[in-house]
């Protein structure tokens, strides 16, 4: 798995989700519950993990959608 983005931004995973589901795209979430602990004020980003084959996918249709991210 490799990371595809990290985000404080509550909004911004559910859409990248949604988005790779529609391509056929399988992503997982890591550091939910560290974000919960810390009482969901957003100190600690949440990740975004797609497969390293789907990676370069990934990254082409969350920019095609508008979606910001670093990498």
């Amino acid at each position: 798995m490799e990371e595809l983005l990290r985000t404080n931004d509550i909004t911004l995973i559910p859409l990248a989700r949604t988005l790779l589901d529609g391509a056929g795209i399988d992503s997982f979430e890591l550091d939910v519950n560290m974000s919960v602990l810390e009482g969901s004020i957003g100190i600690l980003p949440r990740r975004l993990m797609v497969r390293s084959d789907d990676l370069p996918r990934a990254r082409r249709i969350l920019r095609e959608n508008g979606v910001r991210f670093e990498g």
